[in-house]
Parts: structure tokens; sequence; C-alpha cells
């Protein structure tokens, strides 16, 4: 009783020397300016971008951008960012080969096989992969897989689009796998028992019950896992090499947007030239793509979304 009277006591004291009503007045507006910083940041780096890109297109013309012809630094410079396009197409489809049916399956296992024993084991385990430098990963993929696909891959390059982009693939496992697992763990269990009470077996009950049901959720995962393989940077700047080739030979070395990006700002583009500001179109593209791509997630994840 003691201390209720002196809570009591302390509120009262407050509320006469109207320190509750400063503290109501000064706190909207201290959250609101923390919630403009995102809007600010964002709103400077789009400005910084769109501002220097328009000078790259203005100097180079349209024909000559969309080419498949990128030689930045030679006597005489070309700028057709297809080659890095497509790197980028190339590394991010193997990446995803890899990280759906390895996340998904994954998520199929710890949502609806594994024990609760081995799920509190398994999924911090997976969850490390996450945790790992971006550039580990791509020592991993130079000095580990390329030796062994050489082996195996006839003609294969010690840099190539394969390595890396299996690589990313599994550094993406455990955002499909947890974001996809999530999904179908949102799923009532009330669904499940309904379905095995028919008679349904488990395989039948995760493929026809419940990956339809979460299947907002796990394609909003795999989009949201194309966009972290496109902005990736370490990996392919190490294992992919800097060749700007146009080719679908993924045996090949290629460069992604990202890796050029790498390339050309260690020293070699001068301030104010064409290949410093075409630095900032390559940015910008690569912002418009990643942007596209979860706005595309948004609209998946509220379009195929299950209330229950």
């Amino acid at each position: 009783m003691k201390k209720e009277i002196n809570v009591r006591k302390i509120i009262e004291d407050n509320i006469k020397s109207g320190k509750n009503q400063r503290v109501e007045k000064i706190m909207p507006g201290l959250f609101f300016f923390a919630a403009l910083i995102s809007v600010f940041t964002t709103a400077g780096i789009v400005f910084t971008l769109v501002f220097d890109a328009s000078k790259f297109f203005r100097a180079i013309p349209l024909k000559d951008i969309f080419s498949t012809k990128l030689a930045p630094l030679s006597a005489n410079p070309q700028f057709g960012i297809l080659p890095l396009i497509n790197g980028t197409i190339m590394s991010t489809i193997i990446a995803m080969a890899v990280a759906v049916p390895v996340g998904l399956s994954a998520a199929i296992y710890l949502s609806e096989y594994a024990s609760e024993k081995n799920r509190k084991m398994l999924k911090p385990v997976m969850e490390v992969l996450a945790g790992i430098p971006t550039i580990v990963y791509g020592f991993f993929a130079y000095s580990f897989v390329t030796p062994i696909l050489m082996k195996i891959i006839p003609g294969l390059g010690a840099k190539n689009i394969l390595s890396p982009g299996i690589v990313m693939g599994i550094m993406i496992i455990p955002m499909v796998a947890s974001l996809s697992e999530d999904a179908m763990n949102a799923v009532p269990n009330s669904m499940r028992e309904g379905a095995l009470a028919l008679g349904a077996t488990k395989l039948e009950v995760t493929l026809k019950v419940i990956l339809p049901a979460a299947i907002s959720g796990i394609i909003a995962s795999i989009v949201l896992g194309i966009s972290r393989a496109v902005g990736e940077t370490m990996i392919v700047t190490i294992a992919a090499g800097s060749s700007k080739n146009f080719t679908f030979d993924i045996t090949q070395s290629m460069q992604t947007m990202t890796a050029y990006i790498v390339e050309f700002t260690s020293g070699d583009a001068g301030s104010g030239t064409i290949g410093y500001y075409s630095l900032y179109a390559v940015g910008l593209i690569l912002f418009i793509f990643t942007l596209i791509m979860n706005m595309f997630a948004q609209y998946i994840s509220r379009k195929y979304r299950e209330e229950y």
C-alpha cells in the first residue's frame, strides 16, 4: 500500500508541476522529426542520382547507352550498359535457382515436419548464413567453389558468373526460408487439421493447403531475395571478374552493375568526366530496378494475402 501511495503522490506532483504537459507537447515533434529522417535521406539519394545521371544521359546518345559495347577507359570510350544488365540478370537467375528450391524446402521442413527441438537447433544455424560478411562469401566462391566447379565443368574459367551465382544463392537461402516459414506458420492449424481429417497425407496438406494459403508471403520472400541478389556487390566483384562480356555462357566472366561501380570508383574515374557520371547512371538504373521489385513484392503480398 505504501508503494501505491508513493506512486499516486508522484503522479499528483507531476500534474501540479506541469511536467507531463511539457513532455506531451515535445514528444510528437521529436517522433515526427525521426520519421522525416528516412524521407529526407531517400529524397537526397534520389536527387543525387538523378542530377548526376542526367549529365551522363545528355552526353551519350541512347543508342550508344543501350548497346553491347562497354569500354569506359579505352581511347575511344564506349558506355553500353547491356553487358552490365546481362551480367546482373544472369547472376540473379543462378542465385535464385539455388535459393528458391533449397530455401522453400527448408521452410517446409521447419514449419511442417521439424520437431520443436530440431526447429530451435536448425533455424539459428541456418540464419547464421545471413550474418556472414559478403566479402567472405566472395573469397569462398573464388577459392573453394570455383576450383571444384573447374574439375566438374570443362572450360570453366577462373573468373565466371556461375560460381558467385551459386554462392549468392546460398547467402539468400536464410531470407527465403525464414520469410516463407513465417508465412506458413501464419496459416491456422484448423486448416491443417481439417485436411488431415478428410484423409489427406502430410505432404498433400503441405502442397495443396499450406503453400497456397501462404503464397503471398512466399512470393514476397522470393522477390525480396531477387532484390538482394541484384544489389550484391562483393561476391561478384571478387569471383565474377571484370570482363564486360555480353554473353549467356555462364562459364564465362561477366560484370554486374554493382561490380562496375566498385571497379570504376577504385581511382580510375576522374571527377567530372563522362566515366564518372556513368557511375550515377548505373546506380540510378540499379535503384529503379530494385524499387520496381520491392513495389512488385508489396503488390503481390496485398493481392494474394489471406485474412484469417
